[in-house]
């Protein structure tokens, strides 16, 4: 398909997700708020779709294990061209193509992804069969922090490790919360990057709303000369954009009203974000 001009700036995408949720009356605002500037630098420079082509065959994959955030993604995916405006103001109404959760039946979206700690596992199975082919098609798999408390996430790492998965990467959304509070309350983590460093992994951390330090740690990350599979560690905020959502697990599960929506419209076009 014809390739447009994207913008994949971070206003016009939280702008986007905002409307998506007010038409349709649905939730996890607030964790897709938290991955917009990490979703809109890959989708900028460093996924791969040759010919603007979702379903390319040299296509780079990118699964979203946390698929409650998949409003981030069809932000992106609406620059690219590949969803069409009415997609977006008959979200999540009666004949809606688009669902709150990843679902791999839209070209674009890897995984059905929803149930945490299965994505980052298909991930890796992607990034074995890209191997197994000999092709330099990277993969990228992006969870939440409160995901990793799940065990298949560590079994994936061991796997990624082992067999030398140096085309994978794991980006973790350390947004400080889960559905049902803080995770430093539900399960600490201590050091992620630690965590993934001892399962063998090549680690870095950092801000992950500032585009820059996100495109520079992926790059860095690339190039090193370790066979080890890559972990990026992106501190961000939950709800980031609109204050009255930041850091406010309420916005996990709230719905927008006129006078929210109205009030976070507002908001995000007086914010710096």
């Amino acid at each position: 398909m014809t390739a447009p001009t994207p913008s994949f700036d971070a206003k016009v995408l939280r702008k986007t997700v905002l409307d998506m949720a007010y038409a349709g009356s649905t939730v996890h605002i607030g964790c897709a708020f938290s991955i917009i500037e990490l979703l809109a630098v890959l989708y900028r420079k460093h996924l791969r779709y040759p010919g603007n082509n979702p379903l390319a065959a040299g296509r780079d994959y990118f699964v979203l294990s946390k698929g409650h955030g998949v409003m981030a993604q069809y932000a992106c995916m609406r620059e690219l061209g590949w969803l069409k405006d009415e997609a977006f103001t008959g979200y999540f109404t009666d004949g809606s193509d688009l669902k709150g959760l990843s679902d791999s039946r839209i070209p674009g979206l890897e995984v059905t992804s929803g149930s945490l700690g299965h994505g980052f596992s298909v991930g890796v199975g992607m990034a074995m069969g890209a191997k197994l082919r000999g092709t330099d098609q990277k993969t990228y798999a992006l969870v939440g922090d409160g995901e990793i408390n799940e065990g298949p996430i560590w079994e994936g790492a061991l796997f990624a490790a082992h067999h030398a998965l140096k085309h994978f990467m794991v980006i973790v959304d350390e947004n400080g919360f889960q559905a049902m509070g803080r995770t430093t309350d539900v399960l600490k983590l201590g050091s992620i990057q630690a965590k993934f460093e001892s399962f063998g992994f090549e680690a870095l951390t950092i801000d992950g709303h500032d585009e820059t330090a996100i495109d520079s740690a992926i790059s860095q990350l690339w190039a090193s000369n370790s066979t080890a599979p890559k972990a990026l560690i992106a501190k961000t905020v939950k709800g980031k954009g609109v204050p009255f959502m930041e850091s406010n697990n309420l916005w996990h599960y709230t719905r927008l009203n006129q006078q929210t929506y109205i009030q976070a419209l507002d908001a995000l076009a007086g914010s710096e974000a």
